[in-house]
């Protein structure tokens, strides 16, 4: 944990002293400081080393195992075989008794032939270490796009906040030309509260820009994992070429390719390799299923070490050696049926790995197909909203000057006040969702 902390800092170039200052944050630095510190992406890389370790696991069950072991026994107290002979007074010992037994055994085993249930075992166990580092970049690629989310959402709504400021100085503005008329006469008392009114309004509104901007920086710093009140300066702009991602040309020019664009995130989402394989893995856990019904092959061997030793008649209080070595062949006649539940039950995982499979697919066409739609429609609103923000400014510019004539009411200025503001916000949310279309297409196309 130190060390991502650590990582964050030195990707942000934060100082450690003057909290409350703004830190300079550009697109490029919250992603690398959010892959750094994100917990989700280090249990997925988590997740990648244990499936390492199983196929490691797997594979020394193909070579042969080395056991150790030794113990001690204290037999109870029996009299010794004993025979008696005529020609003899006194009983003849053919074997003694000793009541401590010492045993040292080293052994050996290995398996020759399990039906392919090891071999299938280790290539299913590397199928998904490869879909486990596949899942890993799925994952990467999720989380960079909710970064660039959370960094556009905050200057999504610092930019509304900074436009209604805006709003309230040209109502400012134009309160002191209202006062100015109604203290010549000119106009009632009414229409200096319409504009008092207009004013409150726009200042209710920027207070909920405020909170929803303080919202959206606990949102980023929380995501990119910065204490909650640290405040960021934003220096990565929609407009800037940073700011647009490689997809955007192509996807502009293959706008109506959509077939194009469908084939490449086939052939490039991670998910969907890595979904290939899990079906991989389980189709060799078919193969593995199988093992049943092939007979189970095993070389073994063993060297003891036993005081007293029973192969040595007749018995010797000392440590003698001696070993064994032979191969066993097992095969299960009958085991009601359980050979065949555990084939139904891989073939079952088959079939819905392959569903698994097609459903990303499906997603994929249709997630793709909506970006690509998306990202179409916000270019054009980009566009249209820049129109939108000129013609305004030029309506209230002539709607002021006739109201200082005498020509205009104070409800045509305060109509284009709004209309200004309606229009700015419009440009603000366009560009925003020009640059979160581009990355939503990119993370359809798998890149």
């Amino acid at each position: 944990m130190l060390k991502k902390k650590i990582a964050v800092a030195v990707i942000l170039f934060l100082p450690l002293t003057a909290q409350a200052q703004k830190k300079p944050l550009s697109l490029e630095e919250a992603v690398a400081a959010g892959l750094a510190a994100s917990p989700g992406l280090h249990a997925s890389r988590m997740k990648l080393e244990s499936t390492a370790a199983k196929v490691r696991e797997i594979d020394a069950g193909r070579l042969p195992s080395v056991k150790f072991g030794g113990g001690y026994t204290r037999l109870s107290e029996v009299p010794p075989f004993e025979v008696t002979l005529p020609s003899f007074p006194n009983p003849i010992i053919v074997s003694p008794n000793y009541f401590n037994n010492f045993n040292l055994r080293l052994g050996v085993q290995q398996p020759l032939f399990t039906g392919f249930r090891l071999q299938a075992g280790a290539e299913s166990a590397r199928m998904l270490e490869k879909s486990a580092g596949l899942d890993l970049e799925k994952d990467r690629a999720e989380f960079i796009f909710a970064v660039k989310n959370a960094y556009w959402g905050l200057a999504r709504a610092r930019e509304f906040e900074a436009v209604i400021s805006e709003n309230i100085r040209q109502i400012g503005e134009h309160l002191k030309d209202v006062r100015a008329f109604f203290d010549q006469g000119l106009l009632t008392k009414n229409e200096v509260l319409r504009a008092e009114l207009e004013l409150s309004n726009a200042e209710i509104m920027r207070i909920d820009a405020r909170n929803a901007a303080e919202v959206a920086l606990t949102s980023l710093d929380s995501l990119i994992g910065l204490p909650l009140d640290t405040d960021v300066d934003l220096t990565t702009s929609a407009e800037s070429p940073t700011s647009r991602l490689p997809v955007g040309e192509m996807a502009l020019e293959e706008t109506a390719k959509s077939t194009a664009l469908i084939e490449s995130a086939l052939a490039n989402r991670p998910e969907l390799k890595s979904a290939e394989f899990r079906i991989r893995s389980t189709e060799l856990g078919v193969k593995a299923a199988r093992a049943g019904l092939y007979p189970q092959v095993s070389l073994a061997g063993n060297y003891y070490f036993l005081r007293p030793n029973p192969r040595y008649m007749p018995a010797l209080d000392k440590f003698k050696g001696t070993w064994d070595l032979g191969i066993s062949v097992s095969f299960d006649i009958w085991n009601w049926g359980q050979t065949k539940s555990r084939m139904e039950q891989a073939r079952a995982l088959l079939a819905q790995a392959r569903d698994a499979r097609k459903l990303l697919e499906d997603q994929a066409v249709l997630e793709v197909t909506q970006s690509r739609l998306t990202l179409a429609r916000a270019e054009e609103k980009v566009r249209v909203a820049g129109q939108a923000v000129g013609q305004a400014e030029e309506n209230l510019r002539v709607t002021r000057e006739r109201f200082k004539q005498g020509v205009a009411l104070n409800a045509d200025v305060l109509d284009a006040d709004v209309a200004l503001l309606r229009a700015r916000m419009n440009r603000t949310q366009a560009a925003i969702d020009l640059v979160l279309a581009e990355a939503r297409l990119e993370k359809a196309l798998g890149r």
